[in-house]
């Protein structure tokens, strides 16, 4: 797979790059056209979206897990939820018990 990402990104270069004319780029384009519309790509194509879409319920619960873990690692032990209401209250500006003085200021009409 690694070989043919990096075919593909120099192909791509290459292209960007190249200063062969019109005449190369259609060559190229064409080549490209008929490579992605040839039945055993498409195979393996499907194949892989196949196999994405049948893999990503693992993928989830592995990138929720590792969230849970890191986020477990992050938040001191011991305190929990209380510990993350204590930095909401922190980083609401609205909150005005943490305000030093929350009453209005200046003449009122």
């Amino acid at each position: 797979m690694k070989k043919l990402s990096l075919l593909a990104a120099g192909f791509v270069g290459y292209v960007l790059g190249a200063r062969a004319g019109r005449e190369r780029y259609e060559q190229i384009k064409k080549t490209a056209t008929r490579v992605k519309n040839d039945p055993r790509v498409q195979e393996k194509a499907t194949q892989a979206a196949d196999l994405a879409k049948e893999k990503a319920p693992v993928v989830k619960d592995k990138v929720v897990a590792a969230a849970g873990t890191a986020a477990d690692k992050v938040t001191p032990s011991g305190s929990g939820s209380s510990h993350r209401a204590d930095l909401e209250d922190q980083l609401n500006p609205d909150n005005v018990a943490l305000q030093d003085n929350p009453y209005p200021q200046g003449d009122l009409p």
